[in-house]
């Protein structure tokens, strides 16, 4: 458990997944739940142990678990896709009765946000993204070299460890790390038009050390109709969601905020 807030836990039928989900903090009137979506191998804790009880201290947090990762258990024969992973996310929702949301994404949830904005508008009020990559070109061409031939003890240890911890097959760690790893080998740009379609104000942030390149958060700010953009100083993919005395005002600004005035072009 996360914080003191936290009021349910659960698994919903979900797309034939048994999807583990959280509910943390108080439910304001007037106030859209925020829905967190984790990185690629992560959890709900790897990705978000420092941010969710912040956030939850003054908004309700919807944190749910992807196919495969975490206490949800995979789907052998089902690939990880981001559009599968949006479509989840959207049947999570409609589970649980909501009509709207807010979304955080980070990394490979900050992808899969978008792609819900883009499939689900309906969905979507407000969107921050941390570090999602829309383009191969906005991250080192190394990274997806690298993607080609990776092998599981490339798996960052704490990632590993959680996963042996909540899985319920702990054994399947070897194909989860291929799952996860072809989908960032076989992926495919999203286009202009597409990001461009996106009409729910976007906070973008990204680390100057990242995954993504600066340039890369620069391009999908850009191409997003109402965005806000946060590149953050000396800081490298993994630390961002533990930067909570930066991103947590942020954050709740953008969320609370007036409509921002249109960017010149």
């Amino acid at each position: 458990m996360h914080s003191s807030t936290l009021q349910q836990t659960g698994y919903a039928p979900v797309n034939g997944l048994r999807m583990y989900y959280e509910v943390d903090g108080p439910t304001n009137p007037g106030q859209l739940p925020l829905v967190l979506l984790h990185g690629g191998g992560d959890t709900i804790g790897t990705s978000f142990g420092h941010l969710l009880p912040v956030l939850a201290r003054s908004r309700r947090i919807i944190a749910f678990e992807q196919q495969g990762c975490g206490r949800t258990a995979d789907i052998e024969d089902r690939p990880f896709s981001f559009e599968q992973s949006a479509d989840d996310m959207a049947a999570l929702l409609k589970h649980l009765d909501i009509d709207s949301a807010d979304l955080l994404g980070f990394s490979n949830g900050g992808t899969i946000a978008l792609q819900v904005a883009i499939r689900y508008p309906q969905l979507v009020r407000r969107l921050v993204v941390i570090t999602a990559l829309m383009k191969r070109s906005w991250a080192d061409p190394q990274f997806w070299e690298s993607m080609k031939t990776a092998q599981p003890d490339a798996m960052p240890a704490e990632l590993r460890e959680a996963y042996r911890k909540l899985a319920p097959k702990p054994e399947n760690l070897e194909s989860f790390f291929y799952k996860a790893r072809n989908r960032m080998r076989d992926f495919k740009d999203v286009s202009d038009e597409a990001i461009h379609s996106i009409n729910a104000p976007t906070l973008v942030v990204s680390g100057d050390r990242d995954v993504m390149r600066p340039e890369g958060a620069v391009e999908l700010f850009q191409l997003l109709p109402e965005a806000q953009l946060a590149i953050l100083p000396g800081t490298e993919h993994m630390a961002i969601p533990s930067r909570t005395a930066v991103l947590v005002p942020m954050i709740e600004k953008f969320l609370d905020g007036e409509e921002s005035e249109p960017r010149t072009k």
